[in-house]
Protein backbone atom coordinates (compact mmCIF):
# COMPACT_ATOMS: atom_id res chain seq x y z
CA UNK A 1 0.00 0.00 0.00
CA UNK A 2 1.14 3.33 -1.01
CA UNK A 3 0.13 4.83 2.28
CA UNK A 4 0.47 3.74 5.95
CA UNK A 5 -0.38 7.75 7.28
CA UNK A 6 2.63 6.88 9.86
CA UNK A 7 6.10 8.47 10.54
CA UNK A 8 7.86 5.56 8.18
CA UNK A 9 10.67 6.82 7.17
CA UNK A 10 10.66 5.27 3.69
CA UNK A 11 7.68 4.15 1.36
CA UNK A 12 8.52 2.16 -1.57
CA UNK A 13 5.27 0.44 -2.19
CA UNK A 14 2.96 2.08 -4.98
CA UNK A 15 0.08 -0.34 -4.84
CA UNK A 16 -2.14 -2.38 -2.40
CA UNK A 17 -0.32 -4.31 0.39
CA UNK A 18 -0.74 -8.17 1.07
CA UNK A 19 -0.88 -7.32 4.74
CA UNK A 20 -3.73 -5.76 6.35
CA UNK A 21 -2.65 -3.05 8.97
CA UNK A 22 -4.81 -0.67 10.73
CA UNK A 23 -6.50 2.42 8.71
CA UNK A 24 -4.93 6.00 10.18
CA UNK A 25 -6.93 8.41 11.57
CA UNK A 26 -5.12 10.34 13.09
CA UNK A 27 -1.54 11.25 13.14
CA UNK A 28 1.06 10.00 16.41
CA UNK A 29 2.65 13.20 16.81
CA UNK A 30 -0.66 15.49 16.26
CA UNK A 31 -0.22 17.38 19.16
CA UNK A 32 -2.34 20.28 17.65
CA UNK A 33 -5.94 20.46 16.67
CA UNK A 34 -6.23 16.87 19.27
CA UNK A 35 -10.09 17.82 20.57
CA UNK A 36 -11.08 17.61 16.65
CA UNK A 37 -9.65 13.99 15.96
CA UNK A 38 -12.60 12.49 17.95
CA UNK A 39 -15.01 10.36 15.39
CA UNK A 40 -17.67 9.05 17.83
CA UNK A 41 -20.16 11.40 18.49
CA UNK A 42 -22.96 9.72 20.86
CA UNK A 43 -23.81 6.01 22.01
CA UNK A 44 -25.34 4.49 24.44
CA UNK A 45 -23.51 2.06 27.33
CA UNK A 46 -20.30 1.25 27.73
CA UNK A 47 -17.93 0.99 24.53
CA UNK A 48 -16.92 -2.50 25.98
CA UNK A 49 -18.38 -5.54 23.69
CA UNK A 50 -16.33 -7.97 25.11
CA UNK A 51 -14.46 -9.41 27.98
CA UNK A 52 -10.93 -8.41 28.73
CA UNK A 53 -8.63 -10.88 26.68
CA UNK A 54 -9.16 -7.41 24.08
CA UNK A 55 -8.18 -4.86 27.51
CA UNK A 56 -4.97 -3.58 25.43
CA UNK A 57 -6.68 -2.83 22.29
CA UNK A 58 -10.72 -2.12 23.48
CA UNK A 59 -12.03 1.09 23.85
CA UNK A 60 -12.16 2.70 27.37
CA UNK A 61 -15.49 1.48 29.47
CA UNK A 62 -17.53 3.71 31.56
CA UNK A 63 -15.45 2.89 34.57
CA UNK A 64 -12.56 3.94 33.04
CA UNK A 65 -13.78 7.30 31.99
CA UNK A 66 -13.24 9.44 35.60
CA UNK A 67 -9.50 8.45 36.22
CA UNK A 68 -8.51 9.01 31.92
CA UNK A 69 -10.51 12.03 32.06
CA UNK A 70 -8.38 13.12 35.41
CA UNK A 71 -5.29 12.74 33.25
CA UNK A 72 -6.13 14.72 30.26
CA UNK A 73 -7.12 17.46 32.50
CA UNK A 74 -3.72 17.92 34.38
CA UNK A 75 -2.15 17.20 31.05
CA UNK A 76 -0.02 20.28 30.08
CA UNK A 77 0.86 19.21 27.02
CA UNK A 78 -2.71 18.81 26.12
CA UNK A 79 -3.15 22.54 27.14
CA UNK A 80 -0.84 23.63 25.18
CA UNK A 81 -1.67 21.66 21.67
CA UNK A 82 -5.26 23.00 22.54
CA UNK A 83 -4.25 26.58 22.86
CA UNK A 84 -1.96 26.47 19.83
CA UNK A 85 -4.55 24.70 17.94
CA UNK A 86 -7.35 27.60 18.95
CA UNK A 87 -4.97 30.75 18.71
CA UNK A 88 -2.32 29.63 16.77
CA UNK A 89 -1.81 33.42 16.71
CA UNK A 90 -1.14 34.70 19.90
CA UNK A 91 1.91 36.33 21.60
CA UNK A 92 4.46 33.27 23.08
CA UNK A 93 4.17 35.00 26.70
CA UNK A 94 0.13 34.75 26.47
CA UNK A 95 0.41 31.04 25.56
CA UNK A 96 1.43 29.82 29.66
CA UNK A 97 -1.03 32.32 30.95
CA UNK A 98 -3.88 30.80 28.38
CA UNK A 99 -2.81 27.23 28.72
CA UNK A 100 -3.58 27.30 32.70
CA UNK A 101 -6.52 28.91 32.00
CA UNK A 102 -7.59 26.57 29.52
CA UNK A 103 -6.98 23.61 31.56
CA UNK A 104 -8.96 24.61 34.69
CA UNK A 105 -11.90 25.11 32.11
CA UNK A 106 -11.05 21.40 30.97
CA UNK A 107 -11.55 20.29 34.73
CA UNK A 108 -14.73 21.78 34.91
CA UNK A 109 -15.92 20.55 31.77
CA UNK A 110 -14.98 17.02 32.46
CA UNK A 111 -16.05 16.74 36.27
CA UNK A 112 -19.66 15.88 35.46
CA UNK A 113 -18.69 13.54 32.27
CA UNK A 114 -18.46 10.00 33.76
CA UNK A 115 -19.55 7.89 30.64
CA UNK A 116 -18.14 7.01 27.21
CA UNK A 117 -21.17 8.93 26.06
CA UNK A 118 -21.47 11.57 28.17
CA UNK A 119 -17.79 12.24 26.69
CA UNK A 120 -19.04 12.08 23.42
CA UNK A 121 -22.08 14.29 24.04
CA UNK A 122 -19.38 17.06 25.29
CA UNK A 123 -17.01 16.14 22.03
CA UNK A 124 -20.28 15.93 19.72
CA UNK A 125 -20.05 20.27 19.60
CA UNK A 126 -16.32 20.83 18.31
CA UNK A 127 -17.21 18.00 15.72
CA UNK A 128 -20.13 19.54 14.67
CA UNK A 129 -18.51 22.87 14.22
CA UNK A 130 -15.82 21.01 12.39
CA UNK A 131 -18.38 19.70 9.80
CA UNK A 132 -20.23 22.63 9.55
CA UNK A 133 -17.54 25.46 9.00
CA UNK A 134 -15.50 22.71 6.06
CA UNK A 135 -18.37 21.45 4.58
CA UNK A 136 -20.80 23.13 2.12
CA UNK A 137 -22.85 21.19 2.28
CA UNK A 138 -22.87 17.64 3.52
CA UNK A 139 -24.92 14.91 1.50
CA UNK A 140 -25.69 11.83 3.64
CA UNK A 141 -27.70 9.08 1.95
CA UNK A 142 -29.17 5.59 1.81
CA UNK A 143 -29.39 5.03 5.73
CA UNK A 144 -32.84 5.22 5.16
CA UNK A 145 -32.59 2.25 3.44
CA UNK A 146 -31.28 0.44 6.25
CA UNK A 147 -32.24 -1.31 9.38
CA UNK A 148 -31.40 1.33 12.37
CA UNK A 149 -29.64 -0.27 15.05
CA UNK A 150 -28.75 -3.26 13.21
CA UNK A 151 -24.61 -3.57 13.33
CA UNK A 152 -22.84 -3.06 10.25
CA UNK A 153 -19.42 -3.34 8.76
CA UNK A 154 -18.97 0.03 7.20
CA UNK A 155 -16.30 -0.78 4.36
CA UNK A 156 -15.70 2.74 2.85
CA UNK A 157 -13.17 3.66 0.56
CA UNK A 158 -10.28 5.83 2.80
CA UNK A 159 -9.42 9.72 1.15
CA UNK A 160 -8.43 11.34 4.70
CA UNK A 161 -6.36 10.20 7.63
CA UNK A 162 -9.28 11.66 10.05
CA UNK A 163 -11.91 13.51 8.29
CA UNK A 164 -13.53 9.80 6.69
CA UNK A 165 -14.53 8.03 10.32
CA UNK A 166 -15.29 11.49 11.41
CA UNK A 167 -17.85 12.32 8.71
CA UNK A 168 -19.45 8.84 8.69
CA UNK A 169 -19.74 9.46 12.58
CA UNK A 170 -21.10 12.67 12.24
CA UNK A 171 -23.67 10.89 9.70
CA UNK A 172 -24.85 8.36 11.52
CA UNK A 173 -25.37 10.52 14.90
CA UNK A 174 -27.29 13.37 13.27
CA UNK A 175 -29.84 10.26 11.85
CA UNK A 176 -30.28 9.32 15.17
CA UNK A 177 -28.36 6.36 14.36
CA UNK A 178 -25.63 4.83 16.87
CA UNK A 179 -21.96 5.25 15.63
CA UNK A 180 -19.13 2.97 15.19
CA UNK A 181 -16.41 1.77 16.76
CA UNK A 182 -12.92 3.18 14.42
CA UNK A 183 -9.79 1.06 14.00
CA UNK A 184 -6.69 2.71 14.70
CA UNK A 185 -3.28 1.49 14.17
CA UNK A 186 -1.06 1.36 17.13
CA UNK A 187 2.04 3.78 15.24
CA UNK A 188 -0.42 6.14 15.71
CA UNK A 189 -0.81 6.35 19.69
CA UNK A 190 2.80 6.58 20.59
CA UNK A 191 1.62 9.62 22.04
CA UNK A 192 -0.30 8.76 25.77
CA UNK A 193 -2.65 12.14 25.24
CA UNK A 194 -4.10 10.70 22.07
CA UNK A 195 -4.17 7.32 22.70
CA UNK A 196 -6.41 7.83 26.34
CA UNK A 197 -8.69 10.37 23.59
CA UNK A 198 -9.05 8.01 21.13
CA UNK A 199 -9.75 4.71 23.03
CA UNK A 200 -11.94 7.09 24.95
CA UNK A 201 -14.29 8.32 21.57
CA UNK A 202 -14.61 4.24 20.64
CA UNK A 203 -11.47 3.55 18.78
CA UNK A 204 -9.69 0.25 19.23
CA UNK A 205 -6.08 -0.77 18.62
CA UNK A 206 -4.68 -2.56 15.74
CA UNK A 207 -1.35 -3.28 16.77
CA UNK A 208 1.11 -3.13 13.28
CA UNK A 209 4.47 -3.48 15.78
CA UNK A 210 4.62 -7.31 16.16
CA UNK A 211 7.91 -8.37 15.95
CA UNK A 212 7.59 -11.39 13.68
CA UNK A 213 5.44 -13.19 11.24
CA UNK A 214 4.14 -15.20 14.10
CA UNK A 215 2.99 -12.55 16.46
CA UNK A 216 1.76 -10.69 13.62
CA UNK A 217 -0.21 -13.54 12.50
CA UNK A 218 -1.50 -14.00 16.01
CA UNK A 219 -2.31 -10.37 16.75
CA UNK A 220 -4.84 -10.25 12.99
CA UNK A 221 -6.29 -13.16 14.57
CA UNK A 222 -7.15 -11.30 17.85
CA UNK A 223 -8.24 -8.31 16.01
CA UNK A 224 -10.90 -10.47 13.62
CA UNK A 225 -11.96 -11.66 16.51
CA UNK A 226 -12.69 -8.61 18.04
CA UNK A 227 -14.33 -7.26 15.33
CA UNK A 228 -16.61 -10.20 15.06
CA UNK A 229 -17.58 -10.25 18.92
CA UNK A 230 -17.78 -6.30 19.39
CA UNK A 231 -20.37 -6.65 16.64
CA UNK A 232 -22.16 -9.33 18.27
CA UNK A 233 -22.53 -7.11 20.98
CA UNK A 234 -24.42 -4.58 18.53
CA UNK A 235 -21.73 -2.21 17.69
CA UNK A 236 -21.03 -1.50 14.10
CA UNK A 237 -17.56 -0.76 12.74
CA UNK A 238 -16.19 1.50 10.53
CA UNK A 239 -13.09 -0.01 8.18
CA UNK A 240 -11.29 1.40 5.13
CA UNK A 241 -11.63 -0.76 2.05
CA UNK A 242 -7.87 -0.59 1.78
CA UNK A 243 -4.79 -0.01 3.89
CA UNK A 244 -3.99 3.80 3.61
CA UNK A 245 -5.64 6.38 1.97
CA UNK A 246 -6.31 6.28 -1.72
CA UNK A 247 -4.33 9.34 -2.83
CA UNK A 248 -4.86 8.97 -6.65
CA UNK A 249 -8.45 8.89 -6.00
CA UNK A 250 -8.59 5.08 -7.47
CA UNK A 251 -10.77 3.01 -4.88
CA UNK A 252 -9.79 -0.80 -4.82
CA UNK A 253 -10.65 -2.86 -2.17
CA UNK A 254 -8.25 -5.35 -0.91
CA UNK A 255 -8.60 -8.53 -0.41
CA UNK A 256 -6.01 -8.97 2.69
CA UNK A 257 -8.31 -6.94 4.71
CA UNK A 258 -11.21 -9.03 3.83
CA UNK A 259 -9.35 -12.08 4.50
CA UNK A 260 -8.39 -10.69 8.27
CA UNK A 261 -11.84 -10.49 8.62
CA UNK A 262 -12.53 -13.88 7.87
CA UNK A 263 -10.07 -15.00 10.50
CA UNK A 264 -12.23 -15.38 13.08
CA UNK A 265 -14.52 -17.64 11.00
CA UNK A 266 -11.97 -20.16 11.86
CA UNK A 267 -12.11 -21.38 15.06
CA UNK A 268 -15.96 -22.26 13.90
CA UNK A 269 -15.30 -24.03 11.43
CA UNK A 270 -16.98 -21.29 9.02
CA UNK A 271 -16.15 -20.46 5.21
CA UNK A 272 -15.57 -17.15 3.92
CA UNK A 273 -19.31 -16.30 3.01
CA UNK A 274 -20.28 -17.95 6.44
CA UNK A 275 -17.89 -15.35 8.21
CA UNK A 276 -18.11 -12.12 5.99
CA UNK A 277 -22.27 -12.65 6.44
CA UNK A 278 -22.37 -12.36 10.03
CA UNK A 279 -20.55 -9.33 9.52
CA UNK A 280 -23.25 -7.52 7.51
CA UNK A 281 -20.91 -5.36 5.13
CA UNK A 282 -21.95 -2.42 3.60
CA UNK A 283 -20.09 -0.45 1.13
CA UNK A 284 -19.54 3.41 2.12
CA UNK A 285 -18.71 6.23 -0.44
CA UNK A 286 -17.08 9.64 0.54
CA UNK A 287 -16.77 12.08 -2.30
CA UNK A 288 -14.74 15.42 -1.19
CA UNK A 289 -15.31 17.84 -3.61
CA UNK A 290 -12.64 19.51 -2.98
CA UNK A 291 -9.23 18.22 -0.76
CA UNK A 292 -7.14 20.29 1.58
CA UNK A 293 -4.16 17.90 0.89
CA UNK A 294 -4.15 17.97 -2.95
CA UNK A 295 -1.01 19.28 -3.24
CA UNK A 296 0.36 17.12 -0.26
CA UNK A 297 -1.01 13.73 -2.15
CA UNK A 298 0.05 15.37 -5.80
CA UNK A 299 3.65 15.64 -4.61
CA UNK A 300 4.53 12.37 -3.02
CA UNK A 301 2.74 10.41 -5.71
CA UNK A 302 5.04 12.32 -8.91
CA UNK A 303 8.29 11.41 -6.22
CA UNK A 304 7.33 7.66 -6.25
CA UNK A 305 6.77 7.64 -9.49
CA UNK A 306 10.31 9.37 -10.32
CA UNK A 307 12.65 7.95 -7.90
CA UNK A 308 10.30 4.48 -6.77
CA UNK A 309 9.86 5.60 -3.49
CA UNK A 310 8.79 8.25 -1.02
CA UNK A 311 10.72 9.32 2.17
CA UNK A 312 8.22 11.42 4.40
CA UNK A 313 9.28 14.69 5.78
CA UNK A 314 9.00 14.68 9.81
CA UNK A 315 5.53 16.36 10.64
CA UNK A 316 4.52 15.33 6.97
CA UNK A 317 1.44 13.46 8.34
CA UNK A 318 0.87 15.91 11.21
CA UNK A 319 0.30 18.87 8.61
CA UNK A 320 -1.95 16.41 6.13
CA UNK A 321 -4.06 15.40 9.47
CA UNK A 322 -4.40 19.09 10.26
CA UNK A 323 -4.89 20.35 6.95
CA UNK A 324 -7.97 17.71 6.28
CA UNK A 325 -9.24 18.71 9.48
CA UNK A 326 -9.54 22.32 8.91
CA UNK A 327 -9.19 22.81 5.23
CA UNK A 328 -12.31 23.60 3.12
CA UNK A 329 -13.43 20.74 1.34
CA UNK A 330 -16.93 22.34 -0.33
CA UNK A 331 -19.79 19.79 -1.05
CA UNK A 332 -18.86 16.22 0.38
CA UNK A 333 -21.05 13.52 -0.41
CA UNK A 334 -21.33 10.31 2.23
CA UNK A 335 -23.45 7.23 0.43
CA UNK A 336 -24.35 4.09 2.26
CA UNK A 337 -25.20 1.67 -0.20
CA UNK A 338 -26.66 -1.83 0.35
CA UNK A 339 -25.54 -4.87 2.66
CA UNK A 340 -23.83 -7.78 0.57
CA UNK A 341 -24.90 -10.86 -0.11
CA UNK A 342 -24.03 -13.77 -0.21
CA UNK A 343 -23.52 -15.04 -3.91
CA UNK A 344 -20.83 -11.15 -3.64
CA UNK A 345 -19.46 -12.69 -0.49
CA UNK A 346 -18.57 -16.25 -2.34
CA UNK A 347 -14.58 -15.56 -1.62
CA UNK A 348 -12.79 -12.42 -1.28
CA UNK A 349 -12.06 -11.56 -4.83
CA UNK A 350 -15.83 -11.31 -5.78
CA UNK A 351 -16.57 -9.39 -2.64
CA UNK A 352 -13.73 -6.81 -3.27
CA UNK A 353 -15.01 -6.20 -6.64
CA UNK A 354 -18.56 -6.15 -5.46
CA UNK A 355 -17.64 -3.82 -3.02
CA UNK A 356 -15.98 -1.64 -5.69
CA UNK A 357 -18.63 -2.07 -8.07
CA UNK A 358 -21.23 -0.57 -5.52
CA UNK A 359 -18.59 2.32 -4.38
CA UNK A 360 -18.98 3.46 -8.86
CA UNK A 361 -22.31 3.68 -8.87
CA UNK A 362 -22.73 5.94 -5.81
CA UNK A 363 -20.15 8.13 -7.45
CA UNK A 364 -21.35 11.14 -8.98
CA UNK A 365 -19.09 13.44 -11.41
CA UNK A 366 -18.83 16.97 -9.85
CA UNK A 367 -17.95 20.45 -11.03
CA UNK A 368 -14.31 20.30 -9.76
CA UNK A 369 -13.68 16.73 -11.81
CA UNK A 370 -15.38 18.53 -15.32
CA UNK A 371 -13.04 21.13 -14.18
CA UNK A 372 -9.82 18.94 -14.37
CA UNK A 373 -10.64 17.43 -17.26
CA UNK A 374 -10.82 20.81 -19.14
CA UNK A 375 -7.73 21.79 -17.84
CA UNK A 376 -5.63 17.95 -18.72
CA UNK A 377 -7.43 18.83 -22.33
CA UNK A 378 -6.61 22.49 -23.00
CA UNK A 379 -3.73 23.47 -20.78
CA UNK A 380 -1.78 19.96 -20.92
CA UNK A 381 -2.40 18.69 -23.92
CA UNK A 382 -3.80 15.25 -22.82
CA UNK A 383 -5.59 13.36 -26.13
CA UNK A 384 -8.70 12.29 -23.61
CA UNK A 385 -10.21 11.17 -26.65
CA UNK A 386 -7.67 9.04 -27.63
CA UNK A 387 -8.56 7.07 -24.67
CA UNK A 388 -11.92 6.30 -25.39
CA UNK A 389 -12.74 9.61 -23.06
CA UNK A 390 -15.74 11.98 -24.42
CA UNK A 391 -14.06 14.88 -26.12
CA UNK A 392 -13.55 17.99 -23.19
CA UNK A 393 -14.57 20.47 -25.94
CA UNK A 394 -18.04 19.07 -24.85
CA UNK A 395 -18.08 20.96 -21.44
CA UNK A 396 -18.85 24.62 -20.89
CA UNK A 397 -15.74 26.13 -18.76
CA UNK A 398 -17.53 29.57 -18.18
CA UNK A 399 -19.30 27.14 -15.42
CA UNK A 400 -16.77 24.82 -14.15
CA UNK A 401 -14.14 26.36 -11.38
CA UNK A 402 -11.43 26.53 -13.94
CA UNK A 403 -9.52 28.89 -12.11
CA UNK A 404 -10.32 27.77 -8.91
CA UNK A 405 -8.67 24.50 -9.77
CA UNK A 406 -5.80 26.54 -11.02
CA UNK A 407 -5.30 27.45 -7.76
CA UNK A 408 -5.35 24.35 -6.71
CA UNK A 409 -1.78 23.45 -8.61
CA UNK A 410 -0.64 27.59 -8.44
CA UNK A 411 3.85 27.53 -8.01
CA UNK A 412 3.77 23.92 -8.63
CA UNK A 413 5.76 21.67 -11.02
CA UNK A 414 4.59 20.60 -14.20
CA UNK A 415 4.32 17.07 -13.36
CA UNK A 416 3.08 17.78 -10.11
CA UNK A 417 -0.13 20.51 -11.59
CA UNK A 418 -0.65 16.86 -14.41
CA UNK A 419 -0.99 14.42 -10.96
CA UNK A 420 -3.39 16.78 -9.17
CA UNK A 421 -5.51 17.16 -12.13
CA UNK A 422 -5.65 13.60 -12.92
CA UNK A 423 -6.58 12.71 -9.12
CA UNK A 424 -9.28 15.07 -9.48
CA UNK A 425 -10.32 14.16 -12.86
CA UNK A 426 -10.23 10.12 -12.05
CA UNK A 427 -14.31 10.09 -11.36
CA UNK A 428 -14.84 10.46 -15.37
CA UNK A 429 -11.45 8.98 -16.68
CA UNK A 430 -10.51 6.67 -14.06
CA UNK A 431 -7.34 4.80 -14.66
CA UNK A 432 -7.00 5.89 -18.39
CA UNK A 433 -4.60 8.57 -17.71
CA UNK A 434 -1.73 8.75 -15.83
Amino acid sequence: MPDKDSHSDTHTDSGSDSRYEAHSQIDTTASAGIKDAGVGIKDTGEAQPCTDQYSDIRPYTDAEVTAVLERLGQSQSLHQALVGYRYPRLPGWMKGLSSRVLGWQLRRHFAPVTTVAAFQDWLGQWVHHLVTSTTAPLEIHGLEHLTKGHPYLWLSNHRDIAMDPTLVNYALMTQAWPTAHIAIGDNLLQNPILADLMRLNKSFIVKRSAANKREKLRELQRLSAYIRDSMASGHSVWLAQREGRSKDNLDHTDTAVLKMLALSGREEALDFTQSLSRLSPVPVLIQYEWDPCDRLKARELVARERDGQYVKAAGEDTQSMMLGLKGHKGRVRLCFGRPLDAVELASAASMAAATDRQLQSMKQVLPSHQAAVWLLKHEFGVELDEVGIPAADQLAPDELPIAAMRARYQGESPEVARRLLTTYAASILGSNVI
